[in-house]
């Protein structure tokens, strides 16, 4: 389409039409978020994997990033597999059920590895970075649609999820530690005959039973 301009009348017939071009380029933009993210996917899947195993020790990033036998790399392989289940989670709209249980399978690991609270849900929050990259890169002058921001609200809620999920696996594992601790003392005083099991008391048949 060619634009012919005439002076200043010319001039704002063509800010008007650049105006109007601009308008339907966001406009079609932010129709097409969903499509756009499933278009990048496969992309945006390997940079947020990446990136999740890069909050790992040297040593566990290593064997992580190279370690591609999904029963020897049991770790690697479930991290991959749940961020894709919580990227379209993220995109279709959040099921609680659905989303908890893919995060149980990331935050559980990464609480028995003594990941802080904030470091442990931080993979999540990695997403948000490599999303708004992807989309400015694209559309460089784009605003923040509606859409991206809905987005990030539920990128948001999932993260409170995971808190929560975190918050409960520590319970648990302070609650087998202690159990065992209790159990390790218990063994050494047996040893040291300072504690002794008292057997069951059984009343006979002409004794009465003590209420």
């Amino acid at each position: 389409m060619s634009v012919h301009t005439h002076g200043t009348g010319g001039d704002l017939k063509c800010f008007f039409f650049v105006l109007a071009c601009s308008s339907k380029v966001a406009n079609g933009f932010m129709k097409t978020l969903e499509e756009f993210l499933l278009k990048k996917k496969p992309h945006i899947l390997k940079r947020w994997l990446d990136l999740t195993i890069e909050t790992y020790p040297v040593d566990t990033r290593r064997f992580l990033k190279h370690q591609k036998d999904q029963f020897l790399n049991p770790v690697g392989s479930t991290i991959a597999k749940e961020i894709d289940t919580l990227f379209l989670e993220l995109i279709k709209g959040i099921n609680p059920e659905r989303t908890c249980t893919s995060l149980e399978g990331i935050i559980r690991i990464r609480a028995i590895q003594d990941f802080s609270p904030s470091k442990a849900i931080s993979f999540i929050y990695l997403l948000k970075k490599i999303i708004r990259e992807e989309i400015f890169q694209e559309y460089p002058e784009h605003q923040i649609s509606d859409q991206l921001l809905a987005f990030e609200s539920r990128l948001d809620e999932m993260a409170l999820l995971a808190f929560d999920i975190y918050m409960k696996c520590r319970e648990k594992m302070y609650e087998i530690r202690a159990n065992e601790a209790k159990n390790q003392v218990s063994g050494l005083l047996r040893k040291m005959g300072l504690l002794c099991d008292v057997p069951n008391w059984e009343p006979g048949p002409d004794k009465p039973k003590i209420t």
